[in-house]
């Protein structure tokens, strides 16, 4: 029985890589594989990786090509998987999905090896593509549009060949000449014939290429020659002027140019000194980077080892192939170059990484070998040798966490913590690693500062509008208020205008650049020019709760009465209206002012009856009741959001939702209707023993929300859907949003007497993971359940234990006083 499923968090590993341009013409973006999973990553301005798109296609994915119809600035994907069908997908940026653009079946499903889907490639001109199986079947589809410029797609074609097995495919340069495709193959009809088995230790590989003839609507087996048995990868060379066409065929210790009509060019791989000569060096991934003066191709070896190879032509003759020793990264299982000057490296274990070019492997002393330089001897051709080295032409800039492969996982709770942790050994050899995860995202201490008492509130503020970072925090204790200057350093300040022997109970910088203090005194409004204005809260009574926002402010008076103001056009706050809500009032919130609005349209009331009400702040109905919600415990916190619905990801169509904390620990998430302020699908979830705290903070240029219970949540929008997720850090007394250059998107928080700036990493994971690196691959892991210890049995093939390797103890030694030395 197969059901569909989701699992807690998304997979890890990358099957497969590629690159274009999906959402913009000049977009660099990659697309990977993690299985059943499907993702669309950026780098961002930072270099930092960034998953724009996860979309889960309940099935196997076993390869993908990328292609682009002649003159179109955009690429399609092309997917092969185990659904017995061909899917071309188009990236639609303003619903951010993948849009199904067609959907061929060609076979049953399941990953089996006469059906294709193992193999695709595309034309470079869009004109073409073939999907083809581990065996015997292929098939070619031709490409084009219809009269309005939509993407059409002809019945397949067959190239099938029985009995014959495919090692690698790819589709050549021509031009504008009939497609090429080129295969690997290996026809076994002989050896299944023969029960002594000479036929089949004589099988011989081909190089084969099938021709698309577009006028005749045909493919026909073209050309076909003898290969190098060890031959397992085809890279296709540009042509149509841009290069010589054909393809680079990589074997086993060696990289041949091959094309029809032209004779074998053949270089030796550079290998390790100290590898084993009966070993062979295989290239398992590569990556290619055209310019119209220029082309080169990054091979990276079974052993992580990158080559650098070029070709020496004129016109469609080449005289030379050079293979250069470039750096060495961790195997990966596909590599892609950005023009951006990056490398995305899909690592087979351990983390995905992110690389930058500052060099192009030019320097005179790696080693390189050439075709022209190639020597023969009896016992075959002559080896070049090199010795690793760190990286010299690449520089790590991010990474990617991957628990690829999980060899071992236990689930307890050793640290005595609120939830059990998972225990897992990932990776391989000197990438292997016990990783400890937990549920909830990492949170990075900036910075702690003790504070003279225990603070009741802090806030942030930018120095003026439209500044990107924070200039001031503002701390509240009982009886005064502390403001801190955001500079090169953060220090007190007294010329902010504060009245700092008050407690402030809310503060906002308003549209002209005014600053808004709230005490339970009365409003002070502190002009640009530094002029105050004050307004005194009437009679005996005083302010309990505020709400703001660039434009308008509300308050609560003792008693229940609230008081509306809003503006002007010169900058005074106005009294516009007042309103006995029969209560008192417990909370109270208003959304920001949305780009064009003059103002926001409802405000939210929470009272100790255990109801929350809808406001109308519009003119002529201000603080109009317009809803009424009655909830299972007393509201202590609101928070309004426009957010994306749930149901409708990516549309784009922002709605507004209305965050309780209730007294007993519950989040109540409720849709406001923006016309009529309506309240419906009211969804709850317990945080904690605390009521929850709500605060807005910045998570991806978003408005989002840090709810403080018992332990931190954070809420934001991932992909266009609302994530809720704990954090794992202790409790938080206060917080508020923090930016600076430093830490764009943060906030600081007050923990008992000290104030910290803290930050959130990995936004969408759903684990967050501690990890201590292993020397050797890991094999099994036990829990003592007495001690409360993690027992690792790890073991690697002809590994040398330190204590028998002098040679190793002695660089150890010299390297731990180098050490010593530079700590000193």
């Amino acid at each position: 029985m197969f059901l569909y499923n989701l699992t807690l968090s998304r997979p890890s590993g990358i099957q497969c890589a590629i690159y274009g341009n999906f959402s913009a013409p000049k977009a660099q973006e990659v697309v990977v594989s993690r299985g059943r999973i499907l993702e669309l990553i950026r780098p961002g301005d930072n270099g930092r990786l960034q998953i724009i798109l996860s979309t889960d296609v309940f099935g196997c994915i076993r390869s993908l090509a990328t292609f682009r119809l002649t003159g179109a600035q955009r690429d399609y994907i092309i997917v092969g998987s185990d659904s017995g069908r061909i899917v071309i997908l188009d990236y639609n940026k303003d619903k951010n999905q993948f849009v199904k653009v067609h959907q061929e079946t060609f076979g049953r499903s399941g990953c089996r090896r006469i059906v294709p889907g193992q193999y695709v490639a595309a034309d470079p001109k869009g004109r073409a593509c073939i999907i083809g199986a581990a065996e015997k079947q292929k098939f070619v589809y031709v490409l084009n549009r219809d009269s309005a410029a939509n993407l059409t797609i002809s019945s397949p074609l067959e190239a099938h060949k029985s009995h014959n097995i495919v090692f690698s495919m790819c589709a050549l340069d021509c031009g504008f000449d009939n497609p090429i495709f080129a295969a690997i193959e290996l026809d076994y009809s002989d050896a299944d014939q023969d029960p002594s088995g000479d036929a089949a230790a004589a099988a011989q590989k081909h190089l084969t290429y099938y021709e698309l003839d577009l006028g005749l609507n045909h493919v026909l087996r073209k050309w076909s020659d003898p290969v190098d048995n060890g031959a397992n990868l085809l890279i296709p060379v540009p042509g149509s002027g841009d290069g010589p066409g054909g393809v680079l065929l990589c074997a086993e210790n060696f990289l041949i140019y091959r094309h029809q009509g032209h004779e074998e060019v053949r270089a030796v791989l550079p290998r390790r000194e100290d590898l084993s000569g009966d070993r062979g060096v295989l290239i398992v991934s590569y990556a290619s980077h055209k310019k119209k003066a220029y082309s080169f191709f990054l091979l990276q070896s079974e052993y992580g080892d990158i080559y650098k190879a070029t070709l020496t032509y004129e016109g469609e003759t080449v005289s030379e192939l050079k293979v250069k020793y470039f750096d060495t990264l961790p195997p990966c299982i596909s590599l892609a170059v950005l023009k951006t000057g990056f490398l995305f490296a899909a690592s087979e274990t351990g983390n995905h990484a992110l690389y930058q070019f500052v060099g192009t492997g030019e320097d005179e002393d790696d080693v390189e070998s050439s075709s022209a330089t190639l020597v023969q001897t009896e016992d075959g051709y002559t080896p070049v040798f090199f010795t690793p080295r760190p990286l010299r032409n690449l520089v790590l800039v991010d990474e990617m966490p991957s628990l690829m492969p999980l060899i071992d996982m236990k689930v307890a709770n050793l640290l005595d913590e609120e939830i059990p942790q998972i225990y897992a050994l990932t990776g391989r050899g000197p990438r292997s690693a016990l990783a400890v995860l937990r549920p909830g995202l990492a949170v990075s201490e900036l910075a702690v500062s003790p504070l003279p008492g225990a603070p009741t509130a802090v806030f942030t503020l930018r120095a003026h509008p439209g500044d990107e970072q924070d200039g001031y925090i503002v701390v509240s204790f009982t009886n005064a208020t502390l403001v801190f200057e955001i500079g090169e350093e953060v220090k007190e300040t007294s010329q902010s205008g504060f009245l700092a022997t008050v407690a402030t109970i809310h503060t906002q910088l308003l549209e002209d650049g005014s600053i808004l203090q709230v005490h339970a005194g009365g409003l002070r409004h502190i002009r640009t020019d530094r002029r105050i204005n004050e307004w005194r809260a009437p009679g005996r009574r005083s302010i309990t709760k505020a709400a703001t926002n660039s434009r308008q402010v509300i308050i609560a008076l003792q008693g229940g009465e609230l008081i509306y103001f809003e503006m002007d056009h010169m900058g005074q706050l106005l009294e516009l209206a007042k309103r006995d809500m029969d209560g008192d009032v417990s909370c109270l919130d208003i959304a920001p002012v949305l780009q064009g609005q003059l103002r926001c349209k409802f405000l939210a009331v929470g009272g100790y009856d255990s109801t929350v009400r809808m406001l109308s702040l519009e003119d002529g109905t201000q603080l109009r009741p317009v809803a009424t919600q009655a909830v299972n415990s007393v509201p202590e916190s609101l928070l309004m959001l426009h957010g994306q619905a749930a149901e409708e990801p990516g549309s784009g169509d922002a709605g507004l939702f209305l965050h309780v904390g209730l007294a007993n620990g519950v989040l109540q998430r409720t849709e406001v209707d923006r016309i009529t302020g309506k309240l419906s699908d009211t969804r709850q979830r317990f945080l904690g023993t605390r009521a929850p705290r709500l605060t807005a903070v910045y998570i991806r240029g978003g408005r989002s929300l840090l709810a403080l219970s018992s332990r931190p949540w954070l809420g934001y929008a991932d992909m266009g859907k609302w994530q809720f997720m704990p954090l794992s850090y202790e409790a938080l007394d206060h917080a508020a949003s923090f930016a600076s250059e430093q830490c764009p998107e943060g906030f600081v928080a007050v923990v008992k007497n000290t104030l910290r700036i803290l930050a959130v990493d990995s936004i969408g994971e759903t684990f967050n993971q501690s990890i201590s690196r292993l020397r050797y691959t890991p094999r099994r892991l036990l829990i003592h359940p007495d001690h409360k210890t993690l027992i690792v049995a790890e073991s690697d093939y002809q590994a040398v234990p330190i204590a028998d390797n002098p040679e190793l103890q002695k660089r150890l030694v010299v390297s731990s006083r180098f050490l010593r030395t530079r700590v000193a």
